[in-house]
């Protein structure tokens, strides 16, 4: 009998392209795998396929007319991006700001910071396969959206900050409605640990995936919810307070791990601390102007350069800009947290699972036009 001739075992390794249209990619982003079998030995993140020149466009207007460009980076968080341009540009050119308007900013930058959390939150899990917590989210974000449109006019790039102050000022309904809408959200948590933080599928899809070290977290760059599920309490409005928030008690919720599972209740806890200092600010809201009425119409910085830090929803984001005195920036740099967040999954996903890639990249919460600014 001839003896059975055997095929000889050969490797193969084969390219999967995770996007551009995959709808787990979180935007128009392209994950070029290489695998073997299902794990993934390579990943190379390829980003610019939504390049706008943000940063170009800041050179060819006022610091004024760039403003609405802020909140059109980071779509998510557009007021915390709005709020922070227009904290660089008064601290550089000295422009004061009524202790009122200071409380109004934080009250709406925190309520922007649970609407980019909870859309997070809701898309996550229909990531992993999991319907209802999507609609409950969007259920409570829309209570939000309600509160910010009543007072900014906008529903998602809001450009309600002014060198100065604010806007329009707070009225007796946005107050009502913002304290019903803490009441409310803090009563969904039982719901949402329920359906989501107990829910065994999750646990196993989340739990020891894609874990962050703080060494691999320094080595990149990564900021934000991503850093501190490592284990490492840095918030920059804690370690470098700007506007009220040192008038504010609240604590900086860390993980152990850095896991996916770390990264999810890092997130949820935020948001009960954001609630806090929302009530805080409400208790403390000084009567007076909403806006300082002799800062000037056109902002000339002096000749220099000015760098400012400040705590989005996705973690540390710097405005550096450099006046040469006039009316328009001479250079705009903006620094976004997503492009470290992002560029560290070529570490993490090295030998996982293809399905485990999904979770990963849902859990590090990137947003591909602040990249792409």
């Amino acid at each position: 009998m001839a003896e059975q001739f055997q095929e000889p075992v050969v490797e193969q390794i084969y390219t999967l392209n995770l996007g551009p249209q995959h709808p787990s990619t979180h935007g128009v982003l392209r994950v070029l795998l290489d695998l073997d079998g299902e794990f993934i030995i390579k990943a190379d993140p390829v980003i610019g396929y939504g390049h706008r020149g943000h940063e170009k466009m800041a050179e060819n207007r006022t610091y004024k007319q760039f403003m609405p460009n802020s909140s059109r980076m980071d779509y998510l968080s557009g007021l915390l991006y709005n709020h922070g341009f227009v904290l660089a540009v008064e601290r550089f050119a000295g422009v004061e700001v009524p202790e009122r308007a200071k409380y109004i900013r934080v009250i709406c930058a925190e309520l922007n910071r649970i609407s980019s959390h909870l859309l997070w939150f809701g898309t996550y899990i229909m990531d992993l396969g999991g319907f209802t917590p999507f609609l409950y989210c969007f259920d409570d974000r829309e209570n939000i959206l309600d509160i910010l449109d009543r007072v900014t006019g906008s529903r998602l790039t809001y450009s309600y900050c002014r060198f100065g102050g604010v806007n329009r000022d707070l009225d007796g309904e946005f107050i009502s409605m913002t304290r019903a809408f803490i009441e409310r959200l803090r009563s969904r948590w039982t719901d949402y640990h329920n359906l989501v933080t107990k829910n065994v599928i999750f646990i196993h899809r989340t739990r020891d995936v894609g874990v962050i070290t703080p060494e691999l977290a320094r080595q990149y760059g990564v900021v934000g919810p991503n850093l501190r599920a490592c284990g490492i309490p840095f918030d920059v409005r804690k370690s470098e307070p700007y506007e009220v928030y040192d008038r504010f008690d609240f604590v900086i919720p860390t993980g152990t791990k850095g896991d996916a599972l770390d990264r999810y209740n890092v997130r949820l806890e935020e948001m009960e601390q954001s609630c806090r200092i929302i009530e805080q600010a409400l208790d403390q809201l000084p009567e007076g102007p909403h806006i300082n009425e002799v800062a000037p119409f056109k902002v000339k910085p002096p000749r220099g350069e000015i760098y400012f830090a400040f705590e989005s929803a996705r973690g540390l984001t710097a405005y550096y800009l450099v006046s040469d005195g006039s009316p328009y920036p001479y250079r705009c740099h903006i620094r976004v947290p997503s492009f470290g967040n992002l560029q560290v999954l070529t570490e993490v996903f090295r030998g996982t699972l293809v399905a485990d890639a999904i979770s990963i990249l849902g859990s590090i919460d990137v947003v591909i036009p602040e990249i792409d600014r």
